[in-house]
């Protein structure tokens, strides 16, 4: 071999040649709760599940009892009778390896910090649990009977918000604002057209902000538990929970519990048009939201789910969806190799070989 081809193929092979890096994820599961960080989820509705860290089956610890409760409630924990103990049985080692292979989690039937960090973290009302029409390939899921609005395409929808349930904390129209922004997110990508009605009794959505039991058998819990809920397709019900420190602008907001309203207004209106949750953590529908987190872009996966129901909008362009984007949902990122002594003397084992 020449000294120049030599050359050219010790450069090549250094800087140029791509590695596949299993993906990092930067929203929940990758970043669990430091013990000493535990002062800073005090106010979390589920923070006493912080003790149960490293927690496996056969352990009796108080408090276990509301766990199990916490996955019946979104639909892990399947049982008959509910006088929940505080023993880690195998029933909660089912919910919980169910539930780890749900969100993306590493499976291993242990209360490890990961999945006590997600177990934590603020979350939508609505269940996880809709097997019947999951996907091999893709995460995105809808309800049972895959319900969506029936009228015609294009479809107008009209919304409007409670003149009772509000919140006094963000002016209307900063709020009509975040609304706003997070139905042009789906009205983006399907042939769907949201409108704002000034007639509540009337309007296809109907929103409000509400306080603990509100009359529809998902109440409330307080601050930084579950933050709001929506109902499938054609019901059109709207929840929030008015307890939360709702937020547009966190360079104004300061608190370290403030939500984001438009991420939880663009989630929310993924069930109202029929998806469930993913399991896709970048994903506008995976059901977790943590403080000061904005997340209003949908993914591949939210428009890949939402168009299987309704079709692409026509001024829709696939192709402006980012080759990152891409390579994000599929698991991987491309990389450059760095330059490390191991890869020079690899070389030239090879070069002598060759």
């Amino acid at each position: 071999m020449s000294f120049f081809s030599s050359f050219f193929l010790l450069v090549s092979f250094l800087f140029f040649s791509p590695c596949l890096s299993t993906r990092t994820s930067p929203f929940f599961s990758t970043k669990p709760i430091n013990p000493t960080n535990y002062h800073k989820i005090q106010s979390y509705t589920w923070h006493e599940f912080g003790k149960f860290v490293d927690a496996t089956r056969g352990n009796k610890i108080n408090g276990i009892s509301e766990l199990k409760k916490y996955f019946h409630r979104f639909g892990y924990l399947k049982m008959d009778n509910l006088n929940f103990t505080d023993l880690f049985d195998d029933h909660l080692e089912h919910a919980l390896i169910k539930y780890q292979e749900k969100l993306g989690l590493i499976v291993t039937g242990k209360l490890d910090e990961n999945t006590v960090s997600q177990i934590i973290s603020p979350r939508c009302g609505v269940s996880d649990f809709a097997p019947k029409f999951m996907h091999a390939k893709r995460h995105y899921a809808f309800f049972s009977g895959r319900p969506r609005w029936s009228r015609s395409i294009p479809i107008i929808l009209t919304y409007a918000f409670s003149p009772e349930n509000v919140i006094t904390s963000l002016s209307k129209s900063e709020i009509k604002g975040a609304f706003r922004r997070a139905f042009s997110h789906w009205a983006s990508v399907i042939p769907v057209t949201f409108s704002e009605s000034n007639d509540y009794g009337f309007a296809d959505i109907k929103i409000g902000f509400y306080k603990g039991d509100h009359g529809d058998g998902e109440p409330f819990d307080g601050v930084l538990g579950v933050l709001a809920h929506a109902f499938s397709p054609e019901t059109g019900r709207f929840h929030l929970d008015a307890a939360e420190t709702w937020a547009v602008d966190f360079d104004r907001e300061k608190s370290d519990e403030a939500i984001d309203l438009e991420s939880v207004a663009t989630h929310e209106i993924g069930h109202l048009l029929g998806l469930a949750h993913t399991s896709v953590q970048e994903a506008v529908m995976f059901p977790s939201l943590r403080p000061r987190e904005k997340k209003v872009d949908l993914k591949i996966d939210d428009i890949k789910g939402i168009q299987a129901l309704y079709g692409s909008n026509p001024n829709f362009n696939d192709q402006a969806l980012s080759e990152s984007d891409t390579s994000i949902s599929n698991g991987v990122a491309l990389s450059k190799r760095p330059f490390t002594w191991s890869n020079f003397i690899l070389f030239l084992i090879l070069s002598i070989a060759m």
